[in-house]
């Protein structure tokens, strides 16, 4: 394994209590992720002070408005140092071309790389029956899934969020270069809250996933450096098995 698959959400809503949660397990992830919470409370400096601390983040905003309006939002996150950075993919191609363009623009002007561009394609928390019944779609989930990760691609993307159940068929569909990150993944025997399409690490890593979203069994953990370091040691084992 040549990096660390672990991506821990920083699910809290001040700063004080994101650099201590990253503090807990930095030493045995890959990535933080700054979401919604987080972001609204505090603002791109979170983003700035995490990265000046020496750690990787994925920005996880799910930006979903008009292309012109991506493209500004995505424009004004390009140069905080996300590594990675979050665009709902149901706003359709322009909208996921205008944001590709942002970050192309930013690293033609400032000579250093943007964050990758990841298209949120159907959120775990969504089953057969919502996406169906509640949003219209009549593509069964999998399908659903390819299709958005498709116009993805097209437009330049370095890969998509997507449920543990859908990995197969992206690698396949996708290629091996196309960044798979997989939210949704908990260990067995773990109770898994609101999400609905879910399966255990090492299963994520042998179908092909590059990256974990993992929260709560970490860090509700009694000791949530040794969680880490337990699934990370999972981890590991799934490379070799699937190699």
């Amino acid at each position: 394994m040549t990096d660390n698959p672990l991506i821990v959400p920083l699910d809290v809503s001040t700063r004080a209590a994101a650099c201590a949660a990253a503090r807990r397990v930095r030493a045995h992830i890959g990535l933080v992720k700054i979401g919604l919470e987080l972001f609204v409370q505090c603002g791109p400096e979170i983003v700035c002070a995490m990265v000046a601390d020496g750690l990787r983040v994925m920005l996880d905003l799910k930006l979903h408005d008009i292309p012109n309006t991506v493209q500004r939002a995505t424009a004004n996150v390009a140069g905080l140092g996300a590594e990675l950075l979050t665009i709902h993919a149901g706003g359709g191609s322009a909208m996921l071309r205008a944001a590709r363009a942002a970050v192309h623009a930013f690293e033609q002007a400032s000579g250093t790389p943007g964050p990758r561009l990841l298209a949120v394609t159907v959120l775990t928390s969504i089953d057969a029956q919502t996406l169906r019944e509640e949003l219209g779609v009549a593509r069964a989930v999998p399908d659903q899934v390819v299709m958005l990760a498709h116009m993805a691609q097209a437009a330049g993307f370095a890969g998509v969020v997507a449920s543990p159940q859908e990995i197969g068929v992206l690698r396949a569909a996708c290629g091996s270069d196309f960044l798979i990150v997989t939210p949704g993944v908990r260990p067995a025997g773990a109770d898994k809250g609101d999400q609905q399409r879910v399966c255990t690490p090492a299963e994520a890593i042998r179908a092909g996933a590059n990256y974990l979203v993992i929260g709560r069994p970490i860090m509700d953990a009694a000791d949530p450096a040794a969680a880490a370091q337990a699934i990370l040691a999972e981890c590991v084992t799934a490379v070799e098995q699937r190699t």
